[in-house]
């Protein structure tokens, strides 16, 4: 589960990254708009911020 946490915070990094040079030269890839990409990041950290708390091992 912490590999699909990681790779979930990944790809919201790419999604900002993708969002930042679409703002900047005007690209648009695959047609998304940059907030769409911002949505998307927004997204994904969201869902890996919860499964990160929903499976946070109890310390004793």
């Amino acid at each position: 589960m912490r590999n699909l946490i990681w790779v979930l915070i990944g790809l919201s990094a790419l999604g900002l990254l993708l969002a930042v040079i679409n703002v900047l030269f005007h690209v648009h890839f695959l047609g998304v708009t940059a907030e769409g990409y911002s949505r998307v990041c927004s997204n994904l950290a969201l869902i890996s911020i919860a499964l990160h708390l929903v499976t946070k091992e109890k310390k004793v």
